[in-house]
């Protein structure tokens, strides 16, 4: 696989996800681990038996950075919550981690999310934060003659709703990953490196992904997530590592 060098450097954070057997037990222990394995930074979807500030203080100690949180759609109406746990963290990255895949039932239902998420983003916008929107598979069905993404994104402006496009969730439902990055790629401050098991033994072309990353150079953080292992999970995170590391990205 023949990768060029990056433009531009991009830090390489862990979605906390991915291990989250190991959080619930002990987040910092556990990020101590994610920290010898080389990642800058973590995106967070809780925090263990910690607050938001034990969590900061846990990462801090441990030379971590927090690239974002994702939050659960139903936690949304907690904006004060989030506005007060991203700030204790550090993070100007908050992202809306799915949508109910029922709701996409027809073009206008899917503009009608797109506004909601963009009054969030306005809200969070006002506090010094950046919202985004995370796809899986789902977001790529067609409504229309225009995907439910599409219609999603085309609803909110760029500045209340940014994308974190998962690359292994758009091949998985068809949609090239690097085409979406060359066309919303500005839009784009995290994206989630993924594939079916360990980054880079499975479909997506990450050297196209890797180009079209390049070719937009807005990327802030690259975010491994990873939650089918074909070894125990951290061993699983460090092969993914040291093959990024050997393309120049970690």
């Amino acid at each position: 696989m023949s990768l060029s060098v990056p433009i531009r450097p991009v830090p390489l954070a862990l979605q906390l996800w991915s291990v989250k057997e190991s959080v619930a037990k002990d987040f910092a222990a556990t990020a101590a681990r994610v920290a010898g394995l080389g990642f800058k930074g973590v995106e967070l979807a809780g925090y263990g038996s910690l607050d938001a500030r034990g969590a900061r203080a846990a990462l801090d100690s441990v030379g971590l950075r927090v690239a974002g949180l994702h939050i659960n759609p139903a936690k949304l109406g907690e904006i004060n919550q989030i506005i007060d746990d991203a700030l204790a963290l550090g993070s100007k990255h908050v992202t809306c981690a799915f949508w109910p895949r029922t709701h996409y039932v027809t073009a206008a239902a899917c503009e009608g999310i797109g506004g909601r998420l963009a009054e969030f983003g306005a809200i969070l916008r006002s506090a010094g934060l950046q919202f985004s929107f995370h796809n899986h598979d789902a977001e790529l069905a067609v409504h229309d003659g225009r995907t439910v993404l599409a219609w999603i994104l085309g609803a909110a402006p760029p500045r209340c709703l940014a994308m974190e496009p998962d690359v292994y969730w758009l091949h998985h439902a068809g949609y090239d990953p690097a085409r979406f990055l060359l066309e919303q790629g500005a839009r784009c401050p995290l994206i989630h490196l993924r594939d079916e098991a360990e980054i880079g033994d499975g479909p997506v072309d990450y050297p196209k992904v890797f180009a079209a990353i390049d070719a937009v150079s807005s990327a802030e953080w690259l975010i491994m997530e990873q939650d089918r292992f074909n070894h125990e999970p951290f061993e699983s995170l460090r092969r993914g590592v040291d093959r990024l590391a050997r393309w120049g990205r970690a």
